[in-house]
């Protein structure tokens, strides 16, 4: 290999094979001779650890198990409406408060500063890097509970309620300013930061430079979905904001696909999942693009009506459908030169805990690597779901509590 990381994948490609059942107490492989490499730069998964949080051995085990099919980057979502994941000094209550539910009402918690330095620490050993994911200017209120000085009353509570109210709320009210309740439902786009409060671009540039200090990898992401309720000139106003506040800090930034409409340029990278209008106008204005087509690698999309846990808003996505696309060809207007990578997002509205992971995760993740490493020209479903099958016992070697598709013939 030319470099480390390339020793790396080699050595998993050798522990696939190696898993190989024995003969006569012997492990046999087959001689020969490999060269691989990858298609994609950016090939990766996210996590959301804000709708329910998961361990700091959680995170390990899931970076543990995307590396070892040569993924190399692992995005974590740390806040959102329901929960606000990660200790900022400035600003203690976002995770003192912010931190403490979760969907459905459940203890939450957070990272402190060092639980983060040691999973980033943990994945540079495997070759991942960290993205982490600050969702702006909505999907906010986790810290508008936390700081009244930063509530907007723009931000309307869903009709459904599933908050906890006034007798819960420890939030810090500032003057005239009171913070929001805490919330545990599931709906999105309902709440907003302010341009009009003299403290919204504090927060910001605090939460940014605290962030950036810890993160040795090159990017930060913005968020930037489902503004729903943000005046659109002034979500313009913040994605440009967001953009200079993180270059100040060295680093790029990530948006999803919504941050085309801003001033964006090839300093900014846009993630692809729902609009395709979007996407294509962001990879014409120069910038790059992670493709995440939530119709086919968001790995919370149930596989069927009969899946346990997930939803199904996008689609339902069977093992095949995960596996039958090709990014290059997606979408109209962008191109291969156009595409950063690929990236599988786990969204964790139902999913509790590892076992929940694994089993929306595994087997589609290896497909979406599969898709990330690979060239198109030679893949294919039906040769594909053979060698699938075979990696079966592998996996239960592995651990892992995989979903066991009818549509694959699965070794025993």
């Amino acid at each position: 290999a030319l470099q480390p990381a390339g020793l790396f994948y080699g050595m998993q490609t050798f522990l696939q094979l190696a898993s190989r059942p024995r003969v006569e107490n012997k492990i046999l492989i087959p001689t020969g001779t490999i060269r691989d490499y990858p298609t994609y730069a950016w090939r990766g998964s996210m996590l959301d650890v804000s709708r329910h949080f998961f361990s700091v051995t959680d995170v390990k085990r899931y970076i543990d198990l995307i590396s070892h099919y040569k993924m190399n980057v692992l995005h974590l979502h740390l806040t959102d409406d329901q929960g606000w994941r990660i200790e900022i000094k400035s600003w203690p209550n976002l995770a003192v408060h912010g931190g403490t539910t979760q969907v459905g009402g459940g203890k939450g918690g957070f990272y402190t500063q060092e639980d983060y330095k040691e999973i980033v620490a943990h994945a540079a050993k495997r070759f991942v890097t960290i993205v982490p994911e600050i969702d702006m200017p909505s999907h906010i209120n986790a810290a508008l509970a936390a700081y009244g000085t930063l509530n907007n009353p723009d931000t309307k509570f869903p009709k459904a309620g599933n908050y906890m109210g006034p007798a819960e709320t420890r939030g810090i009210v500032d003057g005239n300013n009171k913070p929001t309740d805490l919330y545990t439902g599931i709906d999105v786009g309902w709440s907003t930061l302010s341009l009009a409060k003299p403290n919204t671009l504090k927060f910001v540039n605090d939460v940014i430079r605290e962030l950036a200090a810890i993160t040795p990898g090159p990017y930060l992401h913005i968020g930037g979905d489902e503004a729903h309720v943000t005046k659109k000139e002034e979500y313009i106003k913040f994605i440009n904001q967001f953009s200079e506040i993180v270059k100040a800090n060295n680093k790029k930034m990530i948006g999803w696909e919504e941050i085309a409409q801003a001033d964006i340029d090839d300093n900014s990278i846009a993630q692809h999942w729902a609009s395709e209008e979007h996407a294509a106008a962001a990879a014409a204005k120069g910038a790059k693009i992670i493709m995440s087509p939530s119709k086919k690698v968001y790995l919370d999309m149930q596989y069927d009506s009969t899946t346990r846990i997930g939803l199904h808003w996008a689609a339902y996505i069977e093992v095949d459908e995960s596996y039958n696309w090709d990014p290059s060809t997606r979408v109209k207007g962008i191109t291969r030169e156009n595409i950063l990578g690929v990236e599988a997002p786990l969204w964790s509205e139902t999913v509790v805990n590892m076992e929940d992971i694994e089993y929306m995760a595994f087997p589609r993740l290896i497909g979406v690597a599969e898709i990330g490493w690979s060239q198109a020209e030679g893949r294919s479903w039906d040769e594909y779901k053979i060698r699938l099958g075979n990696h079966a016992p592998h996996l239960q070697k592995l651990g892992i509590d995989f979903y066991r598709s009818p549509k694959v013939d699965w070794s025993n």
